[in-house]
Parts: C-alpha cells; sequence; structure tokens
C-alpha cells in the first residue's frame, strides 16, 4: 500500500462524508459491506504511514478495484503472517534446544571453552558440512545418504551436460554448415551479378536479331504470298514436277525444230504472186501440219504426265 500512500498531499475530510452519503444512496452499483471494508482498509494503511485519507471521487468501479487491492493485501498479510509465525515459533524451539543442550554439555563438561581448539575447529568443520548437505544432525547416516544423493545429483548434472554439449555440438556443426552454404551462396551471387552485364547485352543482341528475323518472316511470308499468286496466275499445279517441266522444254524445243521448216516456208510464200486458190490450198495444208504438230505436243505433255504419277 505504500505505493499508494506515496506522495499525497493532505486533504480535506469529506471523503469520509462522501463514503457516508455513497452508503445511504441507495445506489445499485454499490455494495455497503464492501465500501466498509474498503474504508476501513484504506484508514488503517493510512494511518500506518502517519497520512490522511486522501480525498478522490468514490464510483463503482474505484471500490472494485480497490476491494481487489484488498482482498490480495489481507491474504499476503494472511500468508505473512502465518511464515512469520512459524519462524517465530521454530526459533523458540531452536533456542531452548539449544539451551538443553548447552546445559548438557556443562554438565559432561564439554563446554566450548573447555575443549581443545582442534576439536572445536574439526566440530566447526562438522557442522559447517552439515549445513552445506542440508542435514539435520551429524550422524554418519546421514552423511551418507546425504553424499549418496549428491552422487545422484553430479551424476544427473553430468548426463545432462553430455547431452547439452552434444546438443552444442550438433547446433555448431549446422552452424559451419549454414555458414559454408551462405558463403558457397554469395559467392554464387556474386558471380551471377557479375554475369549479369554479359547477359544483358547478349539479350538485347538477340532482341535486334528476333526483331530483324521477324521482319524477314514477315518479307519471306509476303513473298511466299506473292509466288503462290502468280503460280496460280499461270496454271502452276502440285503436279508439275521440274522433271515434267524440263522434260517438256525439251518436247518444245523438238517441235520448234519441226516447226522451223513450215514457218520458213510459210514465210517464203509470201514473196509469190498472190493467186487465191493456191494460197488458200497452201494455207489448208499448213494448217493441218500444225495442227498436226499442236496433237502431238498435247500426246506427248500428256504422256508425261501419266508416266510422272
Amino acid at each position: 500500500m505504500s505505493e499508494i500512500v506515496e506522495g499525497t498531499d493532505r486533504p480535506s475530510t469529506s471523503s469520509i462524508t462522501s463514503l457516508e452519503s455513497i452508503k445511504t444512496s441507495g445506489n445499485a452499483g454499490f455494495d455497503a459491506s464492501r465500501i466498509a471494508e474498503v474504508k476501513a482498509w484504506l484508514i488503517s494503511q493510512f494511518d500506518a504511514a502517519s497520512k490522511d485519507l486522501p480525498d478522490f471521487e468514490y464510483t463503482p468501479r474505484s471500490i472494485a478495484h480497490l476491494h481487489k487491492i484488498v482482498a490480495l493485501s489481507q491474504a499476503k498479510t494472511q500468508a505473512a503472517t502465518i511464515v512469520a509465525n512459524d519462524f517465530r515459533q521454530k526459533a523458540t524451539e531452536y533456542r531452548s534446544q539449544a539451551a538443553r543442550i548447552r546445559e548438557i554439555l556443562e554438565h559432561v563438561g564439554l563446554v566450548q571453552d573447555s575443549l581443545p581448539s582442534n576439536v572445536v575447529s574439526s566440530a566447526q568443520v562438522l557442522a559447517n558440512a552439515a549445513n552445506l548437505l542440508n542435514i539435520r544432525d551429524t550422524e554418519l547416516s546421514s552423511f551418507l545418504v546425504a553424499m549418496a544423493d549428491l552422487s545422484l545429483r553430479k551424476t544427473a548434472v553430468e548426463e545432462k551436460r553430455a547431452k547439452v554439449q552434444k546438443e552444442s555440438k550438433e547446433l555448431l556443426d549446422y552452424t559451419r554448415k549454414a555458414i559454408a552454404r551462405l558463403t558457397y551462396l554469395k559467392r554464387t551471387l556474386a558471380q551471377l551479378e557479375d554475369d549479369v552485364p554479359p547477359c544483358e547485352a547478349q539479350m538485347e543482341h538477340w532482341k535486334t536479331n528476333l526483331a530483324i528475323m521477324d521482319s524477314k518472316e514477315r518479307q519471306y511470308l509476303q513473298q511466299y504470298s506473292n509466288y503462290k499468286a502468280m503460280l496460280n496466275r499461270v496454271g502452276y499445279s502440285p503436279e508439275i514436277s521440274h522433271g515434267v517441266l524440263v522434260e517438256m522444254a525439251e518436247h518444245r524445243k523438238d517441235l520448234e525444230k519441226k516447226t522451223k521448216p513450215i514457218l520458213d516456208t510459210l514465210r517464203s510464200y509470201q514473196d509469190l504472186p498472190p493467186d487465191k486458190a493456191l494460197a488458200a490450198l497452201a494455207i489448208e495444208d499448213k494448217k493441218r501440219q500444225y495442227a498436226a504438230a499442236e496433237k502431238y505436243l498435247e500426246v506427248v505433255l500428256q504422256s508425261a504426265l501419266d508416266s510422272n504419277n
């Protein structure tokens, strides 16, 4: 309660009046017994600190909070009182036992003043060892039991220490591996950062080439479309291969050789005097020869197409 009463000024006596008014106000949020308990506790605490009760507003929230503090303080005070009474009783018992033991020692002549110094020092060492081992007497069995318990504790501590050392070794190995991996990753990252500029330059070069290739592709597609339209106009079909065209060209040359004399003869007729009857006969004869040559050419072409298929 010291943290509540520290630094408080001397207030007026209206706080008690405020509590009395709270009791008689009829407010459902307040409990008269709880308020009286809080009031009594506050007065006792401030009286113990030689201070007057300060003036503050009493609300349901403040009363509830103070009542919790009162209950906690009373519980701790009761517990402390019980422990203090137990310690007082034990101290009284220890003093009585010490007086009885001193009286017994005086009767048998074993007073500390009459004992040799080495005996006193040995007894003091024995008492210190008993206190260190936390035993209540200096019997040999008590020392053996305490030493056995100490040995068991030592064994447990050694096992725990070995386990901790093993875990520490494993953690150290994991740490070393993690450091090695981190070093490798850093080295790889640095290498990749060094490789970034050449790769970017190569990517720019590839990007430029890709744009050029894309332009060329559009150009070639346009040329292909143009060539396809041209072939459609000239009557090209997939059945006409290069070999067929070569064979047709050879037959064309043969036909030109065969029709050249006829054309020369026709040209020679241009120098003759016009005779309608003879000219008509000659013309009809040449037409028959020319028609026969065309028919022969068609037959040859058809036979070449059939053989290719």
